[in-house]
């Protein structure tokens, strides 16, 4: 079993859609962050473990969620219906069961080892894309504290500690320009391509970080956490839709601004 948390505030009419076509073999834990929308009953109704967290936030959501989980591998997503759970068993499968100092490190792309070696880490978004284009676009790029690169079909070698989906738009409207822009600088300075919200790891080791972000900075402060302990990070494609409703955060401008105060807060801090 692998535990789904959903992070939910007034996703009803979403709801449905995600919880239908969650895998077989996944159990959605939908944490519902003070709804008024009867966002909870949908959620039971459609089979979910439902857990209430009164305190606001994104991050309060999240934790709330992990903290509920029981299985061993734990996956977040947003309940909007922008994310489809089917791409679930896709990420989950980067995951390794080794410990980071046991892999190989003779698995590594030696041409994504040449190209890293001819870039700065300013340049670290355009090594991925680059490599991207070298080993082909159903591959991806991931990247260790002191490693090099590594194309995903070697990525089965030595596994992942913690795999994000990459959003890929599939029309203008998925992703505001805005919202685009502003993931873009956080992830860079993350040394991903996409801070996802799609994302698996292993229980024991995300209650290990010891996380404190309760609010928009959780997912940020999870990969910074992993990549000081020297976890090894994937990114795979995964297909982004047009949100069910109104974004809490990229829909209006206070919520864009307040996002960004909690990530400098947790760049800052980490």
């Amino acid at each position: 079993m692998i535990d789904v948390v959903l992070p939910c505030l007034d996703e009803a009419a979403a709801l449905p859609w995600v919880l239908t076509r969650m895998p077989e073999g996944h159990r959605p834990i939908v944490v519902d962050n003070g709804s008024t929308d009867g966002s909870a009953k949908v959620a039971e109704a459609h089979g979910a473990l439902v857990v209430h967290e009164p305190r606001r936030g994104f991050g309060a959501a999240c934790h709330a969620g992990l903290l509920a989980a029981t299985a061993d591998i734990v996956c977040f997503m947003d309940a909007d219906a922008s994310l489809d759970p089917a791409d679930l068993p896709k990420v989950v499968g980067l995951l390794t069961d080794a410990a980071p100092d046991a892999r190989r490190s003779d698995a590594y792309h030696p041409d994504a080892a040449r190209v890293r070696a001819d870039r700065t880490d300013a340049d670290r978004v355009d090594v991925e894309r680059v490599d991207v284009e070298r080993v082909g676009v159903e591959r991806v790029g991931v990247e260790r504290v002191g490693a090099e690169w590594v194309a995903e079909d070697r990525v089965g070698e030595v596994g992942a500690d913690l795999v994000l989906g990459r959003r890929r738009p599939v029309s203008f409207r998925a992703w505001p320009p805005h919202a685009r822009l502003g993931n873009a600088i956080v992830a860079r300075r993350a040394g991903l391509t996409d801070l996802g919200p799609m994302r698996a790891a292993r229980r024991t080791r995300l209650l290990d970080l010891d996380l404190t972000d309760r609010r928009s900075g959780y997912p940020l402060e999870m990969v910074l956490r992993a990549r000081a302990r020297g976890w090894l990070i994937a990114e795979t494609d995964v297909a982004y839709h047009p949100r069910t409703g109104r974004s809490k955060v990229t829909g209006t401008i206070r919520g864009t601004l307040q996002a960004v105060r909690d990530m400098r807060r947790v760049l800052e801090a980490i």
